[in-house]
């Protein structure tokens, strides 16, 4: 058994390394060309829906994870962005991650990664105008930046090559840890046993894996391998994502964060909105 973990281990892990080092590096070099000056000034000036639909892109076009996307946050308010707008930039930012997103194609299937990122998509500008609507604005506190500026200093091989280096440092580690844990998962969990009780109709297990979700902090680069094997090991699609989206979405480091920026009220709802778009997501997945 433990010759099998360690052969998937290293054939999951060399994969992936591979894909990853390439996926990092060219998204890198390419961000140097991304206008972040004027997407911000059409998330400020536009109609509300072209606002939205440029605070997606922005959301793709900035990797970060749910801790970092809060300076960028902090600084779209202090820009006065439109509250709505910077709700969906904070929703999608981390569950939209090119690199991700990319592995999730490649690992996954084109199929499993557009229905992710539609569906992550329409969720978050949703909800995200919906939490404006309901008058969540005025439970923002006053918090300024300092030293942000998110504009690339021009195209730089160089400049790509350390980006990659330090992505490398920072994601590289979880993504072995997702590659070890869908190792042991492929070698020592009988298939038969994820079939019967994770697998066909078993709806419960969504709202479920949501709400264990954002206690767990799973990095998208961790789960991953796991999803690859737990899905060939006949785990259903929709609590895999349902997951896979509140871990990313909403972590107790971000929740930290985000309450010295929000008052307690809309940290609550910002938890509950993550939840509620997984669940939903989860659902959708069993659909599609």
């Amino acid at each position: 058994m433990w010759l099998e973990v360690g052969r998937s281990f290293v054939e999951i892990a060399f994969e992936l390394t591979v894909l990853f080092i390439a996926i990092s590096f060219l998204i890198n070099l390419l961000q140097v060309f991304i206008p972040y000056s004027k997407m911000e000034k059409w998330m400020k000036d536009s109609h509300p829906i072209v606002s939205g639909g440029m605070a997606l892109v922005f959301a793709f076009a900035t990797p970060f994870c749910s801790c970092s996307t809060i300076p960028v946050v902090v600084n779209l308010l202090n820009n006065r962005i439109r509250f709505g707008v910077v709700m969906v930039f904070l929703f999608a930012s981390p569950v939209l991650d090119p690199t991700i997103l990319t592995l999730m194609t490649a690992v996954l299937g084109w199929k499993v990664a557009l229905y992710y990122t539609l569906i992550t998509s329409i969720l978050s500008f949703s909800i995200g105008f919906l939490l404006e609507k309901l008058g969540y604005e005025k439970e923002v506190k006053n918090v300024l930046v300092k030293n942000y500026n998110p504009v690339k200093d021009g195209f730089s091989m160089k400049g790509a090559i350390a980006e990659t280096i330090q992505l490398m440092k920072t994601v590289y580690p979880f993504l072995l840890i997702g590659a070890a844990i869908g190792a042991l998962i492929h070698g020592a969990v009988p298939t038969e046993f994820i079939t019967q009780y994770f697998g066909g109709e078993n709806w419960w297990l969504v709202p479920i894996a949501a709400v264990v979700g954002v206690p767990l902090y799973i990095r998208l680069s961790s789960m991953i391998p796991i999803t690859q094997i737990m899905i060939a090991k006949g785990m259903a699609l929709g609590p895999v994502m349902a997951l896979m989206i509140s871990s990313a979405g909403a972590s107790l480091p971000e929740l930290t964060l985000l309450n010295s920026i929000f008052t307690k009220k809309l940290v609550v709802a910002f938890v509950v909105s993550v939840i509620t778009m997984s669940t939903i997501s989860g659902f959708l997945f069993y659909i599609v």
